[in-house]
C-alpha cells in the first residue's frame, strides 16, 4: 500500500511540473506576442532587410585618339519572384516562359523549368535563381518581351541582377599598362594607380535576405544611387603599341631572351605612346606581360653604356676635353687599381679621338676621361647625375616606381674603382624609363619633360583634371654640350656601334647599350642589352628606349639586339606619321627666283598644290581651269601652267609623286614600273610620244 502511495505522489508531483512547465511557456509566447512583440519584429526586419551598397559603373580608360582600352559592360543575371503577380498571368504564360528558357539556357528541359517555377510559387518563395549564367543586354532586351517576364517586375517577378565586367576590346594589348584591380583592392597598372577617380561612388538599396542566404533587391525611396566613375584618357597610341609589342615579341622569340621592354615617347610633350613589357613564360612557351620592367623595381638595372652619355655630358661640361682630343685605349685592357677594365674588340682601338671613343663605345676611353678629370673629386661627378635628376624618381603617375640607385663617395661601399666602373653603367641602378627621359632631354634641346600617360580625367563631356606637360629641368647642360651630345648620338648611328641601323629615309641618333648580369655577387657570361635614341635625328619628334634582357646566341650586344627593334618600330611610326617626314625646306616655303628653291613643289594636282602653298604662305596663282598643272617660278611666287595629261599622249609626270604619276599613267592603259623613292625624276617613254595600251613604262624616283 506504502509503494502504491508512493507512485502515486511520484506522478503527481511530475504532472505538476510538467503542467507548471507548461504555463510558463504559454505565458513567455504570450509575452513575446504581446508585450515583446515589437522589439521582436524589428529584429527580424533588422536581420533580413538591409541596406547594402550597390557598385557603381566603373569608368573607361581611352587610348589618345579615342579608342576604348577597357570599359565595364553590363551582363545581368536572370532571377524571379514567383510571389508577385496575378496568378492568372503566371498561369497563361508560364508554358511559353519555360519553352523559351529551355531553349536559351539549353540546361534543362521546359517541363522541369515550369516545375522549378510552379513549386517556387506554391511554397511561397520570394526569390529564385533561374539561372547562373550572365546574359548581355541585348540578350536581356530580348528576355523582357517574353510571357511572364513582359509584364514586369511587379507584374511578372523578373528580376534582373546587374553584375558589370571590364571588357578589353584590344585583348591584351599594352595589358600591364592597363592593369586590373581584384576584389582585394590590389592591382597593378592605371586601374589601380587611378582607382579613386574610375571607380566612381557606391549607392545603397534596401535588400531581403531569403532562404539560401541570398539577397533580394526591393525597391524603396530611399535608395542611393550610384555615381558612375570618370573615364581616363591617356596618352598611348594603339597603332604604336601594336608596332612595339609585336617588334619586342619577335626578337624575344629569335633571341629566346628571358624578358624585354620598349617604351616610346614623344620629345615635345613626354607624352607616353607606347609601353611594352613582356617575359617569358613560366612554362617557358610564349611571352606574357607580368612585370612593368619599364618603369618599377623590377626594372631597376646596371644599364651599362647607354650611361656613357651622361659621363661625357660631364666631362664636356666641365671644359676638360674636346671631342678631337686623342686617348690611348691601348690593347683593350686597363688596371684600375685591382681590377681591369676590357674593351669589346679584342686587341682595343688603339689611339682614337674622344669621339670615336663614345660612338666605337670603348670602356677603357670613358673610364680613363672620368678617372682622370674626377678620380680626386668623384662628389663633382656625382653632382651632374643629381643636375640631371637621375638619382630620383620621376614622379610618375602608375604607381610602383622604381627607386634609382646610386653610391655616395662618403660611404664606406665607395672603392677605388667605383668611379671607373659608374663611368660605364656599372654599380648603380636605373629603370628604362629614367635613362629614356635623360635621352629625351637632349633630343629636347637640353629640356627635361616628366614622362606622361595619362592626359585627362573627365565624365561625359566634362573635365574633372587635366594633365599638362611638367618641366623637370629648363637646360640639363649648357647649349654647347647638348648640341655636342646630340653630335655624338648620331655618330653612333652614322658610324658607331649602331651603324646597322643607318638608312637614308630619316636619321636616327642614339646609344646603345651592353652590360653583364650580376647573379650572386659575380658577373656572368648573360647581357643586359639596349638602345636609347630618338628620331629623326635632326628634328626629334619621338624618343624610344629597348631593353632585352639575357638573349641567347652570339653577339649578344645591343647594337645587333636591341638597336634592330628601334629601326624596325621607328621604320612603322615614319611610314605612318606623316608629320616626321620630310618636310620642304626653308628655301621651299621662302621662295627666291631660283626654280631649284622648290625642290618639293613640280607637279601634280592643282588643288592639292595650291592648298599645300597656301598652307605655308607660299604665293602661287593660277588662272587656268585644268586638273593637272606644273609650277614655274616669277617674281618670288609659284605660277601654275596646265600639265596636259589629257592628249593622247605619254604625258609628262616628271615632278609627281609617285601616286600621282600611277594615277595618270595608269588611266591611260599604261603599266607602271618603279625604281627608287620621292618624286619622279625620269620616265622611259618620253612626254609627248605614242604608246599603246598596257605598254610599260618605267619611272625613276629619287
Amino acid at each position: 500500500m506504502n509503494i502504491k502511495k508512493s507512485i502515486l505522489l511520484r506522478v503527481r508531483l511530475s504532472f505538476l511540473v510538467v503542467s507548471l512547465i507548461a504555463v510558463a511557456i504559454f505565458y513567455r509566447i504570450g509575452t513575446i506576442q504581446l508585450v515583446e512583440g515589437e522589439k521582436w519584429r524589428q529584429m527580424s526586419e533588422d536581420i533580413n532587410l538591409q541596406y547594402r551598397p550597390v557598385k557603381a559603373t566603373r569608368g573607361n580608360i581611352y587610348s589618345a585618339n579615342g579608342s576604348l582600352l577597357a570599359t565595364s559592360l553590363p551582363f545581368y543575371r536572370v532571377a524571379m519572384d514567383p510571389s508577385v503577380g496575378k496568378a492568372s498571368v503566371l498561369k497563361s504564360g508560364v508554358d511559353s516562359l519555360a519553352t523559351r528558357l529551355a531553349g536559351f539556357y539549353r540546361d534543362r528541359s521546359a517541363a522541369a523549368y515550369k516545375r522549378m517555377i510552379m513549386d517556387a510559387r506554391n511554397q511561397g518563395k520570394k526569390y529564385l535563381i533561374l539561372n547562373r549564367k550572365q546574359i548581355g543586354y541585348q540578350e536581356k532586351l530580348e528576355m523582357m518581351t517574353w510571357p511572364v517576364f513582359r509584364e514586369g517586375r511587379m507584374g511578372g517577378g523578373v528580376i534582373f541582377e546587374k553584375i558589370d565586367k571590364r571588357y578589353r576590346p584590344f585583348k591584351n594589348l599594352a595589358g600591364r599598362t592597363v592593369g586590373f584591380l581584384n576584389e582585394d583592392q590590389y592591382g597593378v597598372g592605371l586601374e589601380y594607380s587611378f582607382n579613386e577617380y574610375l571607380e566612381g561612388r557606391n549607392g545603397e538599396a534596401l535588400f531581403q535576405k531569403i532562404a539560401g542566404g541570398s539577397w533580394k533587391p526591393l525597391h524603396d525611396a530611399e535608395d542611393i544611387k550610384p555615381t558612375d566613375g570618370y573615364d581616363i584618357v591617356t596618352t598611348l597610341d594603339v597603332n604604336i603599341q601594336d608596332v612595339a609589342e609585336s617588334a619586342l615579341l619577335r626578337q624575344l622569340m629569335n633571341k629566346d631572351a628571358a624578358y624585354g621592354s620598349v617604351i616610346v615617347m614623344e620629345v615635345s610633350t613626354g607624352h607616353i605612346k607606347a609601353i611594352a613589357n613582356l617575359q617569358k613564360n613560366k612554362n617557358g612557351y610564349g611571352y606574357g606581360e607580368y612585370y612593368n620592367y619599364a618603369v618599377g623595381e623590377q626594372g631597376l638595372t646596371e644599364p651599362g653604356s647607354t650611361f656613357k652619355l651622361l659621363s661625357m655630358l660631364a666631362l664636356l661640361e666641365e671644359g676638360k676635353i674636346n671631342l678631337r682630343d686623342s686617348i690611348d685605349t691601348g690593347n683593350g685592357s686597363y688596371k684600375f687599381y685591382d681590377r681591369f677594365m676590357r674593351d669589346a674588340k679584342n686587341g682595343g682601338y688603339g689611339k682614337i679621338s674622344v669621339r670615336e671613343v663614345f660612338e666605337k663605345s670603348s670602356n677603357v676611353g670613358v673610364s680613363k676621361m672620368v678617372h682622370e678629370h674626377f678620380g680626386h673629386q668623384p662628389h663633382r661627378f656625382i653632382e651632374y647625375i643629381s643636375q640631371v635628376k637621375l638619382d630620383q624618381p620621376l614622379g610618375f603617375q602608375l604607381q610602383g616606381e622604381g627607386m634609382p640607385y646610386f653610391k655616395d663617395p662618403k660611404n664606406k661601399d665607395w672603392y677605388g674603382t667605383t668611379l671607373p666602373w659608374m663611368s660605364i653603367g656599372y654599380e648603380l641602378k636605373v629603370t628604362p624609363l629614367q635613362t629614356l627621359a635623360f635621352y629625351n632631354a637632349i633630343a629636347n634641346d637640353g629640356k627635361m619633360v616628366k614622362p606622361l600617360i595619362v592626359r585627362e580625367i573627365s565624365r561625359g563631356n566634362s573635365v574633372e583634371k587635366k594633365y599638362q606637360t611638367e618641366t623637370i629641368s629648363k637646360r640639363i647642360a649648357s647649349e654647347k654640350t647638348v648640341k655636342q651630345l646630340q653630335s655624338l648620338l648620331k655618330g653612333v648611328v652614322e658610324s658607331g656601334t649602331a651603324r646597322n641601323i643607318k638608312n637614308e629615309t630619316y636619321s636616327i641618333a642614339g646609344k646603345t647599350g651592353t652590360a653583364q648580369k650580376l647573379e650572386n655577387g659575380r658577373y656572368t657570361q648573360k647581357y643586359f642589352t639596349s638602345f636609347a635614341g630618338y628620331f629623326p635625328a635632326d628634328r626629334p619628334k619621338y624618343s624610344a628606349i629597348i631593353v632585352i634582357d639575357s638573349p641567347k646566341g652570339f653577339n649578344a650586344y645591343g647594337g645587333d639586339i636591341s638597336a634592330p627593334v628601334f629601326r624596325e618600330i621607328a621604320d612603322k611610326i615614319y611610314a605612318q606619321d606623316m608629320e616626321v617626314q620630310d618636310k620642304p625646306t626653308l628655301e621651299a616655303r621662302h621662295p627666291a627666283s631660283d626654280p631649284e628653291a622648290f625642290p618639293y613643289i613640280r607637279a601634280g594636282n592643282v588643288e592639292e598644290l595650291r592648298m599645300i602653298c597656301n598652307s605655308m604662305g607660299i604665293s602661287n596663282h593660277y588662272t587656268g581651269n585644268e586638273t593637272w598643272v606644273r609650277s614655274t617660278i616669277s617674281n618670288k611666287a609659284i605660277h601654275w601652267v596646265s600639265n596636259a595629261v589629257e592628249a593622247p599622249t605619254v604625258p609628262d609626270v616628271s615632278g609627281m609623286t609617285l601616286k600621282d604619276a600611277i594615277y595618270i599613267l595608269e588611266n591611260k592603259g599604261l603599266r607602271v614600273q618603279f625604281s627608287g623613292k620621292g618624286r619622279v625624276t625620269g620616265q622611259s617613254l618620253p612626254k609627248g610620244s605614242s604608246y599603246r595600251k598596257d605598254q610599260v613604262i618605267k619611272l625613276t624616283l629619287s
